[in-house]
């Protein structure tokens, strides 16, 4: 039987995802895509060409790339409602990389096209890039969609805390708002978590939302051993403060940021339709819940959206039934384990590895890159679009940690 949204209307996925590896001016691009009653979604990580190191030639290499995947599947640059740059060196690559993707957009008139964007300090894996692209496109069987780009008043002077702004997406009936690149104000962590929280709420209310249609976060932060405590104190005090109950997936992860003046940067994704959409924690026996150690986030949450089922699994590690750190200093062991957590996860829900739609892994150490991989492979870990990074972790002693968006199977 198909599940049901809250309204009674029956939730089909016409087919299982699909996967495909493209080769496009020079790039691979893996392709999921999944066919809904209502759209077409797309989910795609593009790796630049080996044969340059320049930065401004990968990236006008991959957002080429990146649009003449979507004029195969009859979409354009219009179609994507959020984007992540994982960028090798912050500092120095992100100018460059800028300057070329405005300049190939604005040559196919997409320029002003505004999706949910993170540019974000995590070096890929792939040693040869200087940058990597992740993206989720839109791509209604009907009438097109009409994006709204919700935007605010900055209360901070800085370049990127004026173009912070929401894409509200609407789709039969049902309200989906990405947000990335949220910076707080505030002399120390605990302050800007609190202010970037509070400009998410912002975004939310002049999208006709609020913080309870929150479904997920990505929090990024700039020193993860010293303002973890503070993100997690200052979280909980805004959640309890409005009656957050379930709290919304997360990932909490290490990341070099755009603005000196900023510790902390926060994605959103949130849903809302006439009648609130069924959600479901998900839960594992293999894992404790992260608010009995302080961290106020589900392990996982379901939720019947208009157009799929899909399960958003929080950034999770090495961690067994008691919230402790499993097999600390022994990375193969590690990587076991988180494996174990997601696909316990996955399980819970009726679905496998088979149903993921998008991944993100970070890794603490980069010389671990190939035992990783080969872990993964081992795992059928794989066949999907999948961001390989290094990254800071929230534990000290923990070395790899994955995210994953999957989709309940037909």
């Amino acid at each position: 039987m198909s599940p049901e949204s809250a309204a009674g209307q029956r939730i089909e996925v016409s087919s299982h995802p699909i996967s495909e590896t493209i080769e496009s001016h020079g790039c691979s691009i893996v392709l999921r895509r999944v066919d809904g009653p209502e759209a077409s979604e797309l989910f795609f990580h593009c790796q630049p060409p080996a044969d340059t190191s320049d930065a401004g030639r990968q990236a006008e290499a991959i957002y080429r790339a990146i649009l003449s995947v979507l004029e195969a599947e009859g979409a354009t640059f219009g179609s994507v409602v959020s984007e992540t740059v994982f960028l090798r060196d912050l500092t120095t690559n992100i100018e460059p990389v800028r300057e070329m993707r405005h300049r190939v957009l604005a040559a196919c008139d997409v320029a002003t096209h505004r999706p949910a964007t993170t540019e974000i300090g995590q070096p890929p894996l792939n040693e040869r890039a200087c940058l990597e692209v992740s993206m989720q496109a839109v791509i209604p069987n009907r009438a097109p969609l009409v994006f709204e780009i919700i935007g605010t008043e900055s209360v901070c002077g800085c370049a990127e805390c004026a173009h912070a702004h929401g894409l509200r997406v609407p789709v039969d009936g049902e309200v989906r708002f990405h947000a990335s690149g949220l910076y707080g104000q505030g002399k120390n962590a605990y302050e800007q978590t609190l202010g970037m929280f509070g400009l998410a709420e912002d975004l939310l209310r002049r999208a006709g939302m609020d913080f309870h249609d929150v479904v997920r976060t990505w929090i990024y932060l700039r020193d993860m051993d010293h303002d973890y405590p503070d993100l997690n104190r200052a979280r909980r005090t805004f959640f309890e403060a409005r009656g957050i109950d379930p709290v919304p997936a997360s990932t909490g992860i290490g990341a070099g940021l755009v603005p000196e003046a900023h510790d902390l940067c926060l994605s959103v994704y949130a849903v809302k339709a006439g009648h609130p959409p069924v959600r479901t924690v998900m839960t594992s026996p293999t894992l404790n819940e992260a608010t009995q150690y302080g961290a106020d986030f589900v392990r996982g949450m379901k939720i019947v959206e208009t157009n799929k089922v899909a399960l958003h699994v929080s950034g999770t590690a090495s961690i067994d039934e008691d919230g402790r750190t499993a097999h600390p200093e022994d990375f193969d062991a590690q990587a076991d384990r988180m494996l174990v957590n997601i696909a316990a996860l996955l399980e819970g829900q009726g679905a496998d590895f088979s149903d993921v739609l998008s991944a993100i892994t970070y890794l603490k150490h980069p010389e671990d890159a190939a035992r990783l991989r080969a872990k993964l492979h081992k795992a059928g870990f794989q066949d999907f679009p999948h961001a390989l990074v290094a990254a800071p972790i929230c534990r000290p002693d923990l070395l790899c940690e994955t995210e994953v968006l999957a989709v309940l199977p037909p």
